[in-house]
């Protein structure tokens, strides 16, 4: 099968496509082991840290070592550098400084959500809803919280992953021990987009001691988010999605709102999340975020084109279900089942031909339970083991996509021949 009529090899004469040298690092040879150039489609997973990002972060290492906590003036050199970020970060939500705290992620941020806030609210309940297709930070977190007294209600969701709000409100007029909603706003498996404005209002006017969370892990930098406006408590954001280093995020806490701290020791952040922060991760994001909201309708509209190029090349092949219904949307993501050849199967064939795909969420890869967003969602087991996850960045190209359908024909019918359930 093929797909365009230039040959991928041919297009290798364009310098954007040629293969990178292997680069040693620490004896071993990384990337381009076979010369052959990475493709790179698990975005949903991590991002490449951009260049400017690198180069600033990688200058401050050996420039501005401070310690913001310290009084001399490196000190105070590093805090201004935190304090700029900082005032970025809440800028580009239209939120005040004093509701940013640094984290070292989106697990650590959803973690202090969930625990903080029941810690912070259980004189007036013990009962939290969750969405049934959340991160494993989030679900993991639920049922440690389950474990130690806690019920734990999981909001249903349609075919196409998005949750119910006619349950979200039921179970609010029902039972006023609930002290926490957390929700997504766009799901890491299949790029599903909650209305959390409206279940933002929803909690508000049946939730009386409710407070709302919501994991924008995947959202942001890449759509328009607004916490203070649509009504949202608590939200969570990871650096490494949007382009920024890994190991640093942050969790807005929206002023009047009190949770415990998750994390004690010198007090810094006003005592909500001690430890030295992490002064180079922090400037790195905040520059990454800064280029991905300033970018945002021009990166969304290139990757819808690479989205709906890649949807309109599998529509060739004989046997393929797409389960990204909202990609139109949010096409950053698109999650795909060829039933027949399992994940793990075309993931590995699609990695020798130097392309990086995704079973699903990269955080749950050591987990062999199934998919909770795909069953929830209905899909039959057939589906769930044979499901592939593209997700896209602004980095990636359309000749990226043609030689991605190109090998995608070639291999999946071969596949489909000799592998069966």
């Amino acid at each position: 099968m093929t797909h365009t009529g230039v040959s991928f090899e041919r297009r290798k004469a364009n310098n954007r496509l040629q293969a990178p040298k292997p680069v040693p690092f620490f004896g071993v040879y990384i990337g381009a082991m076979k010369n052959q150039r990475i493709i790179y489609f698990d975005n949903a997973a991590t991002t490449r840290v951009r260049g400017e990002v690198a180069g600033a972060v990688s200058r401050l290492m050996t420039e501005e070592y401070g310690n913001p906590s310290s009084l001399h003036t490196m000190g105070l050199r590093a805090e201004h550098i935190v304090n700029d970020a900082k005032s970025i970060i809440a800028g580009s939500l239209r939120a005040k400084e004093s509701e940013i705290i640094f984290t070292s992620g989106g697990t650590e941020s959803n973690n202090t959500a969930l625990f903080g806030a029941v810690d912070a609210k259980k004189r007036y309940g013990r009962h939290i809803l969750v969405g049934s297709t959340e991160h494993p930070s989030v679900l993991r977190a639920a049922e440690e919280l389950e474990r130690v007294g806690c019920t734990v209600i999981k909001i249903p969701c349609d075919a196409a992953g998005i949750l119910r709000l006619d349950f979200i409100e039921q179970k609010l007029r029902e039972d006023p021990e609930i002290i926490l909603v957390s929700t997504m706003l766009v799901n890491n498996e299949v790029g599903s987009v909650q209305p959390v404005e409206d279940i933002a209002k929803v909690v508000k006017i049946h939730g009386k001691n409710a407070l709302y969370h919501v994991d924008a892990v995947q959202a942001y930098g890449k759509m328009t988010i607004r916490p203070g406006k649509w009504g949202v408590d608590l939200m969570s954001v990871s650096g490494h999605k949007f382009h920024g280093p890994k190991g640093v995020g942050f969790l807005y806490i929206r002023d009047g709102v009190r949770i415990k701290p998750y994390i004690c020791g010198g007090g810094q952040q006003k005592n909500m999340r001690s430890g030295t922060e992490d002064v180079f991760g922090i400037h790195g994001m905040a520059l990454a975020a800064k280029i991905a909201v300033g970018n945002i309708d021009a990166n969304y509209a290139k990757v819808k084109s690479l989205a709906t190029k890649l949807d309109n090349g599998l529509k060739a092949f004989k046997n393929v279900e797409i389960h990204s219904k909202s990609y139109q949307k949010f096409p950053y993501i698109l999650s795909v089942s060829f039933p027949g050849i399992r994940s793990e199967v075309l993931l590995h064939a699609l990695d020798e031909r130097g392309i990086c795909v995704s079973s699903g969420s990269a955080c749950a890869a050591n987990d062999k339970h199934t998919s909770d967003t795909l069953k929830a969602m209905g899909l039959k087991p057939e589906l769930i083991d044979s499901t592939i996850r593209f997700s896209f960045s602004d980095e990636n190209e359309e000749e990226e996509v043609e030689y991605l359908l190109e090998v995608l024909g070639e291999i999946v019918p071969k596949l489909g021949e000799f592998i069966r359930y």
